[in-house]
């Protein structure tokens, strides 16, 4: 007999070393009476960490990132009783509001991409706030700050090695080529790619465009770094040759204003720009549509691309607003499943010891400790032995 199945129910049963967590989770029940609340993009493979969680005994309450949330999966959270304030929205403000909605229920955990939710906690305060996770590089950095205010337990899973290089490296990599392809449709052979930034995403995107035949160059503001880059094999020109020579123009760097307005004149005449950082404020959009010099834009609607057009002539292309490449577009597929099980099976690992009262306040904005990671690499390597 034939069934229907959904993408979601193909995600769920891919993460297998979630699906093991789970199992593990209905008997030894470790959220059991808390709530905890999450910012984190909501696609299909987030669905499979947070019925990880609800097994465990977790009240969800859940909201997206901007223009990241998949409507679909929001119905599929609700239909499972999950509270879910969220909206596919580009809106600053609109989202914002939904990130007070969740911490208007005053949860016991946040799990929080990019510290969002944290920094709301800091101006609003509640007792029963035990700590959790923060995801990304971009929220370590927002939040540091804030340790002193904070003063609980908060795990970064980006500084995990397994997330530096599970996913950073290998995934962000290989999904932004992909999308880059969605996208456009165009190759890549004989292409001249800058990449600006040579962390672990920066590495992958690097390596991912080279082994399609594109000619790579790294921007790097380190001169360590590009060193780095330099040893690896890649062209690292100053910035503004980078830009000037550039057919496709990719930002991973975590940081703001990596490519403004200030550079328009150095674009090259159909560049294609695309950001794969977590905030979409890496290549200035916003300024490039109010610049006097932008005369036209064509906005391929169901592409999700606008091409601005130049007085002088010249015109380029942007990808998905400069939202995040790999979950904007037409159908945003994000990370691969594998790297996403990895990195999600280690949230819910340093959740379960936040909430086991295990670490205290002295683990506030630090990495994984290393017997989580130990513990995630060997489950996964047992299941793919």
């Amino acid at each position: 007999m034939q069934r229907n199945a959904t993408r979601i129910k193909w995600i769920g049963e891919s993460c297998r070393l979630l699906k093991a967590t789970a199992s593990e989770f209905e008997t030894t029940r470790p959220f059991h009476g808390l709530t905890i609340g999450t910012g984190i993009h909501l696609e299909p493979k987030t669905v499979a960490l947070l019925m990880t969680l609800k097994a465990g005994g977790a009240r969800l309450v859940c909201t997206g990132n901007l223009n990241s949330t998949q409507p679909s999966t929001v119905e599929f959270l609700r239909s499972e009783g999950i509270d879910v304030f969220a909206t596919q929205t580009t809106d600053p403000v609109a989202h914002h509001k939904s990130l007070e909605a969740v911490i208007a229920e005053k949860p016991d955990l946040l799990l929080d991409n990019g510290g969002d939710l944290f920094a709301i906690a800091a101006e609003k305060p509640y007792a029963n706030l035990l700590g959790g996770t923060e995801e990304t590089t971009s929220g370590r950095t927002r939040l540091l700050p804030l340790r002193e205010t904070l003063a609980m337990p908060i795990l970064v899973i980006n500084d995990s090695p397994i997330k530096q290089f599970a996913e950073n490296r290998h995934a962000v990599g290989q999904s932004l080529f992909e999308s880059y392809m969605r996208f456009t449709n165009r190759s890549t052979n004989g292409k001249r790619v800058t990449v600006f930034g040579y962390g672990a995403c920066g590495k992958g995107t690097a390596a991912c465009f080279r082994n399609a035949f594109a000619q790579v160059s790294v921007v790097d503001i380190d001169p360590v770094t590009a060193l780095e880059a330099h040893l690896d094999g890649f062209n690292t020109p100053l910035r503004e040759q980078a830009i000037r020579t550039a057919d496709v123009l990719v930002t991973v760097t975590g940081f703001a204003d990596i490519v403004t307005a200030a550079d328009l004149p150095l674009v090259k005449d159909g560049a294609i720009l695309m950001n794969g950082g977590h905030f979409p404020h890496e290549i200035d959009v916003a300024a490039f549509r109010e610049h006097a010099d932008v005369i036209g834009i064509d906005r391929y609607e169901a592409d999700h691309i606008e091409t601005f057009h130049l007085r002088d002539g010249r015109s380029f292309h942007v990808l998905g607003g400069g939202h995040m490449a790999n979950l904007a577009g037409p159908r945003p597929l994000g990370n691969s499943v594998e790297s996403m099980d990895l990195g999600f099976t280690l949230q819910a690992r340093c959740l379960e010891l936040v909430a086991r009262r295990a670490v205290g306040a002295e683990a506030c904005i630090v990495p994984v400790p290393k017997e989580i990671d130990a513990m995630v690499a060997g489950a996964y390597l047992d299941l793919a032995r």
